[in-house]
């Protein structure tokens, strides 16, 4: 029997792990097989991105190699392509296939899909061209080294125009990953800033647009407007009920009227259900999710499981009629234990049981000591939140190896000054040799050597 796992982020990674406990005397016997497919070798703990971006953290530890964390399992790198559920096939491509061009089939017996989400964008002129995301760990380096080469073009210019684009900085959207890159970057830049002769943090314009009237929801209202008070106090300019309009030819044009020229727009307004689920037979919601069962099963579907971003599941842990868990990092990996379970016990014919599940609360960084926290019914701020936003992320953080280099990078980091150095240059490593032995040059932008946005 062979298990198939779509997806190697939360549900794809703790499902396989729970299984590979569940199912060991299957496992060991050769009577069953779990494979896993994902884009990346890795999953990303997407709640360290901010703090890897600002340097707090190394790259390397903010990921999870799937191979040597999922030891019994079979890992293959590639992209799902579609899904025929009546016939138990998925088409795929590898590293392999993008060779020929060509695509594989893989067979299956029982399939959990949980590819997660991507970006949603919104059809913004100039955003394509010009808007930087947030969610991978690729993304969050570039982002770092973005932001210290503004620093550096503002350093070296007399132009007042390109000095102020390089140092004006807007990001999109009041989440939690908008809010936490905006103030770990924030914080990473003021500190950069007393490096440099000609830059002082008052230079600096660091805008936060968010088209509704709060920031934060997941913390409270109260909390949120603690936020807004607090990112204030450090000069961002947070302007809710507000829309991104353009940012054609570098210029961020807002709802209300305002023009800011910026080379930087970081784009997290929000996610949306991963576009392999449209290539599938199985049944979607009105917006695109997976429609399952509270026992985390496809809803009148045998044989197919889905939980996460992707998948809609029925909250039954309260009385609203319709409402539907949230797709939050927290949820994944709970409902990625019971789904875990939930397919074990049908694989032996055993009842399966609901996913249901106790609301633990919120934490969020503003920045280094700096944070807020709803936790258990209690509110906090300041440091507190920020050591609870640590303890709580290192105790979710999968394995052991990484909690233990994680938090050795936080004490190492509380003996020594932060680093500053920009690596722009490891998104084209190969530009300098090409254009010693002749070759053409990789197309960036003009007068960007290092081919960062």
């Amino acid at each position: 029997m062979r298990i198939l796992i779509v997806g190697g982020g939360y549900v794809g990674l703790y499902t396989a792990l729970r299984l590979q406990r569940k199912l060991k005397p299957e496992l060991g016997r050769g009577e069953v097989e779990i494979v896993v497919v994902s884009p990346d070798p890795y999953m990303t703990y997407q709640p360290f991105l901010p703090e890897a971006a600002a340097g707090s953290i190394s790259p390397r530890h903010v990921v999870v190699p799937l191979r040597r964390v999922l030891a019994d399992c079979r890992i293959v790198v590639g992209e799902v392509q579609t899904i025929d559920h009546s016939k138990r096939t998925v088409t795929l491509t590898t590293l392999a296939t993008e060779e020929t061009g060509g695509t594989e089939q893989l067979s299956y017996d029982e399939l959990v899909l949980a590819p997660g989400s991507v970006s949603r964008t919104l059809p913004v002129p100039g955003l394509a061209e010009h808007g930087i995301g947030f969610k991978s760990v690729e993304e969050a380096i570039g982002l770092r080294n973005h932001v210290l080469e503004q620093l550096d073009i503002a350093s070296s210019t007399r132009d007042p125009a390109i000095r102020d684009a390089a140092l004006t900085f807007v990001f999109v959207g009041g989440g939690y990953a908008g809010v936490e890159a905006l103030a770990e970057l924030e914080d990473m830049a003021r500190y950069a800033s007393r490096y440099y002769h000609n830059v002082r943090r008052e230079d600096m314009k660091w805008i936060l647009v968010e088209a509704t009237g709060r920031i934060l929801p997941e913390v409270g209202e109260e909390m949120g407007r603690y936020t807004v008070t607090e990112l204030r106090r450090r000069n961002i300019d947070v302007r809710l009920d507000t829309r991104l309009e353009s940012c054609v030819d570098r210029i961020a044009v807002l709802s209300d009227g305002s023009r800011f020229p910026t080379r930087t727009v970081v784009w997290t307004a929000g996610v949306k259900p991963h576009p392999v689920l449209a290539a599938t037979d199985l049944p979607l919601n009105a917006r695109g999710r997976l429609r399952c069962t509270p026992y985390l099963t496809v809803d009148g579907v045998d044989h197919a499981w889905g939980a996460g971003d992707a998948a809609a599941v029925p909250d039954v842990s309260t009385d609203e009629p319709g409402k539907e868990t949230a797709p939050n990092a927290q949820h994944a990996v709970r409902q990625a234990k019971t789904l875990g379970d939930n397919l074990a016990r049908s694989l032996r014919g055993q009842p399966l049981q609901q996913y249901s599940h106790a609301y633990v609360g919120s934490v969020a960084s503003l920045g280094l000591h700096k944070g807020v926290a709803h936790v258990y019914g209690r509110k906090l701020k300041g440091w507190p939140a920020w050591f609870m936003h640590r303890t709580y992320h290192l105790s979710r953080v999968p394995t052991f190896n990484r909690k233990a280099r994680v938090l050795a990078e936080w004490t190492l980091a509380g003996l020594f000054k932060r680093e500053i150095v920009s690596l722009g240059s490891l998104e084209h490593p190969r530009a300098e040799f090409e254009l010693a032995a002749g070759g053409k040059p990789p197309q960036n932008p003009p007068g960007n050597p290092k081919g960062s946005s």
